[in-house]
């Protein structure tokens, strides 16, 4: 499915002031400016019929004023990003069936075409949500619980999300964990995701998981609940977000490189 072929779909971006590791991170500069301002500017490059900034902050609001933006004020409360995503579904008012893109707020470099690929992927499967994910290079990588890993059935829907390395090829790393196994399908998750309208204000009325709870991590709770999510490969590369004072830096740097042509 081509860029021009692609469903009407909105991109909404959840941002919150409070950040255990970045406190006030969407204001936080990034070459002169708020980091949520790069992540909007980012997002109206996407071809969405509408960006939509969810908040419970007038003064992350007040970063985005003059662009082509929709603010949804939100409520304070929120446990997730998915979840202040469901209120602003229903703030829209969109049909069941419109696409909502989940553009994280820390993710000011994120790829037109890795937004594209999940909105595709979402379009031509019955699952009730999509994401990304890219092949894992580097076994340090594998073994960071920081890095969240996937496994897939094989037609490409999720069987399980991990911190923990999965798969994991018994027989070589028994032998061997400075290098990666060969043959194992290790995938690394871009925490990018596609939802139709409807499932998303569903999603947010369902029960935590014992799993989700274990690993941190929400997309466990569609899993545990029976609905699929579908996955693409992302061709392209995914700069980190940023999560921290040395993200912030990094990202600095990136941006003064790619201004100078380096």
């Amino acid at each position: 499915m081509s860029g021009e072929r692609l469903p009407r779909f909105s991109v909404v971006i959840p941002a919150r002031f409070a950040s255990t590791r970045l406190p006030g991170k969407p204001l936080r500069l990034l070459a002169g400016a708020p980091l949520i301002e790069h992540v909007a500017r980012r997002a109206l490059t996407m071809g969405a019929a509408q960006v939509v900034l969810a908040t419970d902050d007038t003064r992350i609001a007040a970063a985005v004023a003059g662009l082509d933006v929709q603010v949804v004020m939100t409520r304070a409360d929120h446990a997730s990003g998915s979840d202040r995503l469901a209120e602003c579904a229903a703030a829209c008012a969109w049909p069941e069936d419109h696409i909502v893109v989940n553009l994280q707020g820390d993710e000011p470099f994120v790829p037109a075409a890795g937004v594209h690929a999940v909105v595709a992927a979402l379009a031509a499967d019955d699952a009730a949500m999509a994401t990304l994910a890219t092949p894992i290079n580097d076994v340090a990588v594998l073994l960071d619980p920081n890095v969240v890993k996937l496994v897939c059935d094989r037609s490409g829907h999720a069987l399980y999300f991990s911190r923990a390395p999965v798969p994991w090829a018994r027989d070589a790393l028994a032998h061997d964990r400075g290098s990666l196994p060969q043959d194992a399908p290790l995938l690394r998750h871009i925490g990018l995701y596609a939802y139709r309208a409807g499932f998303l204000r569903r999603f947010a009325q369902l029960e935590p998981t014992p799993l989700e709870r274990a690993e941190a991590l929400e997309q466990l709770r569609a899993l545990e609940h029976g609905h699929r999510i579908r996955v693409a490969l992302s061709a392209d590369e995914f700069p980190p977000g940023i999560d921290t004072e040395q993200d912030l830096a990094r990202a600095e740097a990136y941006l003064r490189a790619r201004a100078s042509g380096a």
